[in-house]
């Protein structure tokens, strides 16, 4: 895709992805873009290869095929390491949080602040974190309590804060309000607004469709590791994504919902 004042450059480009298992095609030649401030829903049944797209654009599966380019630039992600060079972070369903640790030790967990004496910099790191997390949750008070005891939205903070801090630019967020209550999946839903608004982009892999059709600017449903369609969110009805999700095609009297509002 080309840059122009309607078109701007994407800030990721997946194209003609390709992973294979043996004789299974995980991801059979799937492209998928994101822009800044935009929010991309990633939806399939388990099994359908969208997660397995989201590890290669994070780093921790190698593509067999296809090429992703950041920026505009062809880009090389052999790791999770070369994705957060890049700006691209991973919140994953678990979180991937140590819960004998606080928050600003999660925070910083493999990437701590030192001292100019290679000391390890508490004070700072706490400091940090409490910006950090206050930007996200003006409430957040417990940066000393080992996360095993925060709620499910408190430790979801964390994780956020964490991918934010380091200068993220495109966030994968699987499942962000999973087991989450009504209230706490709202402040998550919040938080989601409030990031695309600073430009930064969000691919959101989601069972929800609620919150998919709340947040997403775009939908792009995979079936048996084909992308089977990819829609403005104006463009279509729970049904019709259900429809892509389990038949992998529209309704068959299919129109964009959009078109049937302005008619």
């Amino acid at each position: 895709m080309t840059s122009s004042p309607t078109h701007p450059t994407p800030l990721v480009e997946m194209t003609d992805i390709e992973k294979h298992f043996g004789g299974v095609r995980a991801v059979n030649g799937v492209s998928l873009d994101l822009n800044p401030g935009e929010v991309v829903g990633v939806l399939g049944h388990n099994g359908a290869g969208k997660s397995c797209l989201m590890r290669i654009l994070s780093g921790a599966m190698i593509p067999n095929g296809g090429m992703i380019k950041v920026n505009g630039r062809p880009v090389t992600i052999s790791s999770p390491h070369d994705a957060r060079k890049l700006g691209i972070e991973t919140i994953y369903q678990t979180l991937a949080l140590a819960d004998h640790l606080d928050a600003p030790a999660n925070l910083f967990l493999g990437r701590e602040l030192k001292t100019r004496f290679g000391n390890l910099d508490e004070k700072r790191m706490l400091d940090e974190a409490r910006k950090v997390l206050r930007r996200l949750n003006p409430n957040f008070h417990n940066l000393g309590d080992a996360v095993s005891s925060l709620s499910g939205g408190q430790r979801q903070v964390i994780a956020i804060a964490r991918a934010i801090y380091f200068d993220v630019k495109i966030l994968i967020m699987d499942e962000p309000t999973a087991a989450l209550g009504p209230s706490e999946t709202a402040m998550v839903a919040d938080l989601i607004k409030r990031l695309s608004a600073e430009g930064i982009g969000i691919f959101l892999v989601s069972h929800d469709m609620h919150d998919v059709f709340a947040l997403c600017d775009r939908v792009m449903v995979m079936n048996k590791g084909v992308n089977v369609g990819s829609h403005r969110i104006d463009e279509v009805t729970k049904d019709d994504v259900l429809s892509l999700i389990i038949k992998g095609a529209l309704p068959d009297d299919w129109t964009p919902r959009n078109l049937e509002v302005a008619l």
